[in-house]
């Protein structure tokens, strides 16, 4: 009997196309406002994980015309040098978004440091005054995970009215968001969680399944309802019996995509997608800065 696999949610291809879009928007602005937009990343210590994130934006940066003003600190550094240095950011007329690069050494307390960002160079939407805005649906910086999940979705002309949407994950950066986000669009949310009872009973309700939880290949077939549209936002780096590493997401994916409709790979899904919201929001904080209206 010939299996018949989900369609893939290309995030990879669609980034590539936002961002080809973005450079087009970019190009003709320094000659008219006099500089380019401008993006700080944060970073404190060296973990592999982040310091691969940092280059990645940097990389995209580059690529689409935006300056970087790359940040980055010992492990041992304290909460008053961060403190100072996103100070220094927030007055410098030459940078419209701010990202604080996580996790943080333990040391460091990264939510008050989140806090000292102005809320218009928080491109990464966790300020409470941007937060606020996603949840009385007003306009401003949103998260950049859910943010991307919600344009795959709309690119893949997903219909989220009156469904059921099903978020396994709570976290401020990812779950809570896109719940919020999800709800915007009139899809009927549930938000799952480690402590959720009779969790796959949950998951196998969802016409939407969003796995954001950290643990590796946890969703599996049996969890999912036939024909759902699933959407993985794990990137967790396992090793094989060789010893080396591979990356896979929250999801199990070989045996999911024989039965859901729709589904993200890991890579190449959710992850490009961050990266160009993140790249988008940048833009956006520029426009609004210098009185843009942007296409």
């Amino acid at each position: 009997m010939d299996t018949t696999y989900a369609q893939l949610l290309d995030g990879k291809n669609l980034a590539k196309r936002i961002q080809t879009q973005l450079q087009e928007q970019i190009k003709p602005l320094p000659a008219k406002i006099g500089r380019p937009p401008g993006l700080a990343v944060v970073m404190v210590g060296d973990n592999p994980a982040s310091a691969t994130y940092v280059r990645n934006k940097e990389r995209a940066c580059a690529k689409v015309g935006i300056a970087s003003f790359g940040r980055h600190f010992p492990a041992n550094t304290s909460q008053a040098e961060l403190e100072e240095a996103i100070a220094i950011l927030n007055q410098d007329q030459r940078v419209d978004g701010i990202l604080l690069q996580l996790p943080l050494p333990e040391h460091l307390d990264s939510v008050s440091l989140l806090h000292q960002i102005h809320p218009d160079k928080d491109v990464d939407g966790l300020h409470p005054m941007n937060l606020g805005k996603l949840l009385r649906g007003e306009t401003g910086l949103r998260s950049c995970t859910p943010a991307g999940v919600m344009r795959l979705l709309e690119e893949y002309q997903i219909d989220l009215q009156g469904k059921s949407a099903v978020v396994v994950g709570r976290s401020i950066l990812v779950g809570k968001p896109l719940a919020l986000m999800l709800l915007e669009a009139n899809a009927t949310v549930t938000i799952a969680h480690s402590r959720s009872q009779n969790l796959p009973d949950l998951t196998r309700s969802a016409d939407i399944l969003i796995a954001a939880v950290g643990r590796p290949q946890m969703i599996t077939a049996d969890m999912v309802k036939p024909s759902a549209v699933v959407i993985d936002v794990g990137i967790n780096r396992v090793t094989d019996s060789s010893g080396k590493f591979r990356l896979v997401g929250d999801v199990h994916f070989d045996s999911v995509r024989e039965v859901a409709q729709s589904i993200t790979p890991v890579p190449g899904g959710v992850g490009p997608m961050t990266v160009t919201m993140l790249l988008q929001n940048t833009v956006l904080s520029y426009a609004t800065t210098n009185s843009l209206s942007l296409p």
